[in-house]
């Protein structure tokens, strides 16, 4: 492939699938120097993939396989540093993403980030819409799997609401 029609992939990409990648940014990097060294893998990773997009799935698709493998492998590489724990305030990435400050949106988040790995790539590819199908495919399980663990993801985060709403948080 051609250098500069890469180049144009890649920013048609990014431009129109960057919130793609700062979703999966907020549920796997942490501070804002996470943040900054997964970004630029992720991307760095999507820029190395486009001469393999062979347009068998969507664009969005692959993007979403690229950036969640590459955040996974991050993280299992990050677990060899001292552990970092998740912003209480997570001004700088919703500084990031361009995004009104929403509490409930930050504590979902939050939340989201405590996940273990798989089960935050679930749980972002259900807030997109994805079928359990596509999940299934992206992820790597089987959709029957899919089904379970975002049954248990759901009722996970609404135990965590209501505590929080009993807790006065």
């Amino acid at each position: 492939m051609e250098e500069q029609k890469q180049k144009q992939i890649f920013s048609q990409w990014i431009d129109q699938h960057k919130g793609i990648l700062f979703k999966i940014l907020r549920a796997y990097a942490f501070t804002p120097q996470d943040q900054d060294d997964l970004f630029q893998e992720m991307t760095l990773q999507l820029w190395k993939s486009i001469p393999d997009f062979r347009g068998e799935s969507k664009p969005s698709t692959w993007i979403y396989r690229v950036a969640l493998f590459t955040a996974t492998a991050w993280v299992r590489q990050e677990k060899k540093r001292p552990e970092t724990k998740p912003l209480t305030d997570v001004e700088h990435v919703l500084t990031i993403a361009s995004q009104e400050k929403d509490e409930r949106l930050t504590w979902l988040y939050e939340q989201i980030g405590k996940l273990d790995p798989v089960d935050r790539s679930l749980c972002l590819l259900m807030l997109d819409g994805f079928s359990y199908k596509e999940m299934a495919n992206l992820v790597g399980i089987s959709e029957s799997n899919v089904g379970v663990k975002i049954h248990r993801i759901k009722r996970h985060l609404l135990r965590q609401s209501q505590e929080k709403e009993k807790n006065g948080v």
